[in-house]
């Protein structure tokens, strides 16, 4: 581990409301999407893995960009949140500026639920993903490929949390609507995460 990685925990230990936990969800993601090419990799290293090749050649075309989108995600999500603190700070001395203000603030809310719904959603993309990678992979990296799943639910479940409480002052059909996508999302990821499990400690006869 070098100093960047710590700068990066530093930053979110410090006092400042960003980066938070829609940042952390995202990071616990390129870390799935890490440790999922890992595995793909070390299973495409040997004939003797053949069968697991198409999968893992899958899970590279998949984890490549899906971990520079979930940097990404981790500073978007950092961003949406600061644009909401802009929000209530904008002037209310007038009828018009009130009007404008709660305008703004429900826009910019409804876009830092947004950053982790997009979260979870790649979260629930990728633990779709290594239930096939987990029936095949090298069997050596079998442990490897639990993590990344359950790092993978661990981003979704935190994502979560930062989506349910970005809408739970605001109401209207488009709140309905991503209230919707991460139930499922979530639901997904669970019912993913769990047939990982399986396989893994079917594979490993544990």
């Amino acid at each position: 581990m070098n100093e960047g990685y710590m700068d990066i925990l530093r930053s979110i230990a410090n006092s400042e409301p960003t980066p938070g936990g829609g940042s952390v969800a995202a990071l616990s993601l390129a870390h799935a999407h890490s440790l999922s090419l890992m595995v793909a990799r070390l299973t495409l290293a040997k004939d003797k893995w053949a069968e697991g090749h198409n999968a893992a050649r899958a899970s590279v075309e998949l984890s490549e960009p899906g971990l520079e989108e979930a940097i990404l995600l981790a500073i978007s999500d950092s961003e949406a949140f600061e644009s909401v603190i802009s929000a209530y700070r904008l002037p209310r001395e007038t009828e018009e500026e009130r009007e404008q203000r709660s305008e703004e603030i429900r826009n910019a809310t409804i876009g830092a639920a947004l950053a982790p719904l997009n979260t979870a959603s790649s979260a629930q993309k990728l633990l779709s993903n290594l239930e096939k990678q987990s029936a095949s992979c090298n069997p050596n990296a079998l442990t490897d490929l639990a993590s990344a799943s359950e790092m993978a639910l661990s981003a979704a479940k935190i994502a979560s949390f930062n989506v349910r409480i970005n809408l739970e002052y605001i109401e209207g059909e488009d709140v309905d609507l991503l209230n919707s996508k991460i139930n499922k999302a979530v639901e997904q990821s669970i019912k993913s995460a769990n047939n990982v499990a399986l396989m893994v400690n079917q594979r490993l006869e544990w």
